[in-house]
């Protein structure tokens, strides 16, 4: 049975990347009785390899930038657990967050849940994570040291791990399916200009060999004299998709047709009361970047603020 925590919150945070994170601390700085929960502080930015275009950093792993803003969080008294939450009532006039073992209540609710990998859709993709394919390369890449690994994507996030990578494994194919790689120019300079990285375009990866461990990748179209290519790790970058959940549909929040939640210019969502920031909206005209995400994690929290002090 489901512990019932006693505090009524004046607002609770789902999520704890850099939206989160930044809401929480704005919702501090207005004296908001807050708590932020997520299942890993930082988000999907400790997986980041280097971020340089953060304006406070020449250069940042995301695992470093992830921990000085869970830091600063932390130290202006804002309230973090541990905790995915399952669920979202409306009841008399409050928000029940239902999460694995307790039932927190709240008058507003910011939801910066963010993104989550987009997979390759193969037979064999979820049978061979972490026997083989991985989604981050920061994670996981000191497993394939001196090996031959595969990068499928051609945007900043399969560039950046391509690099990672090439100063670990003995080769880096970067597998892309488009003719020209897209991201930030710097990167693309660099992985063209590595000696250690060989770059197949027009390229898609058909199948995952190996019985329990990736062997190999078929791809659909020859590579030297046969379609099967030897690797023994492969790292997913194509993108991310909102992470949404169950809740969002029962508090009946608007989405928009890429499935990401539709957010006026104070981050408010279609249902009262509840906001949200960061990759998961369609808000700061689509460019979601860690700056971005931090913005909207502000902007939210201080029009809760506004709310609250009208209530």
């Amino acid at each position: 049975m489901k512990k019932v925590n006693d505090t009524i919150f004046d607002l609770i945070i789902i999520g704890t990347g850099p939206a989160g994170l930044t809401a929480s601390l704005y919702a501090e700085r207005y004296r908001l009785k807050t708590l932020a929960l997520g299942t890993f502080p930082g988000g999907t930015t400790n997986q980041a390899h280097k971020i340089c275009n953060f304006p406070t950093e020449v250069e940042i792993t995301g695992m470093e930038l992830a921990e000085k803003m869970t830091k600063v969080a932390l130290a202006q008294g804002v309230e973090i657990k541990n905790d995915e939450v399952v669920d979202i009532k409306r009841e008399d006039g409050l928000f029940s967050i239902i999460t694995d073992g307790y039932i927190y209540k709240t008058k507003t609710v910011i939801l910066a849940k963010g993104m989550h990998h987009r997979k390759l859709g193969l037979t064999r993709e979820k049978e061979l994570l972490g026997r083989g394919v991985s989604y981050c390369a920061t994670c996981d890449g000191m497993f394939f040291k001196d090996k031959v690994v595969g990068v499928v994507g051609g945007g900043d996030s399969a560039l950046t791990a391509a690099l990672y990578l090439a100063d670990i494994a003995d080769k880096v194919f970067l597998i892309y399916r488009g003719k020209e790689l897209k991201g930030e120019p710097v990167w693309i300079e660099k992985v063209k200009s590595s000696e250690k990285i060989e770059i197949l375009l027009e390229t898609n990866i058909q199948d995952l060999l190996g019985e329990k461990q990736l062997e190999s990748v078929y791809l659909d179209k020859p590579y030297g004299s046969s379609n099967e290519l030897a690797i023994q790790g492969l790292f997913v970058e194509i993108g991310s998709e909102p992470r949404h959940a169950k809740y969002l549909h029962d508090l009946d929040i608007k989405l928009d047709e890429n499935n990401f939640i539709n957010v006026t210019p104070d981050q408010k969502t279609s249902a009262v009361g509840v906001w949200a920031a960061g990759d998961i909206t369609n808000g700061s005209n689509g460019f979601r970047q860690i700056v971005t995400a931090c913005s909207e994690g502000a902007v939210a929290a201080e029009n809760v603020f506004r709310y609250l002090q009208k209530k």
